[in-house]
């Protein structure tokens, strides 16, 4: 015989679990539903980190197009070949301007950063800039 409150018995209303325990019916499905609510926001946490790394590389991406196109322009180089070196380091789809003011040269390269992921469409710019002093 089996004394009151062993686990022997179960309310009528529960069904055995697979370890064996009781689980109410209530309860049954309740992780399904759990999961459908979290992962929408997993997914958009997820999205939100790969859009900052994107955004970051462009980020490099434009400081290093930039810094290697201003040290260009200081050597004497011509706008055009100053533009090829940025957008050679940088990417192919940066857009670039050098300015250049007596014995400096500013260059300032920007591009898309999250373009490439395809949900922000571009929404971010990355924007880069190098100064140089002018070689004698």
């Amino acid at each position: 015989m089996t004394a009151p409150g062993d686990g022997a018995t179960k309310p009528a209303d529960a069904v055995t679990a697979p370890g064996g325990g009781a689980v109410a019916v209530r309860d049954r499905g309740s992780a399904t539903v759990e999961l459908a609510i979290a992962l929408p926001a997993v997914v958009a946490v997820l999205g939100a980190v790969l859009a900052v790394g994107a955004a970051a590389t462009a980020h490099l991406a434009c400081a290093d197009g930039a810094r290697a196109a201003a040290r260009q322009a200081a050597l004497g180089s011509s706008d055009a070949e100053v533009v090829t070196v940025a957008q050679h380091v940088a990417g192919a789809g940066a857009a670039v301007t050098v300015d250049r003011d007596g014995v400096w040269v500013r260059v300032e390269v920007r591009r898309s950063a999250v373009g490439q992921l395809g949900g922000a469409g571009g929404a971010l710019t990355a924007t880069a800039s190098a100064t140089a002093r002018v070689e004698p």
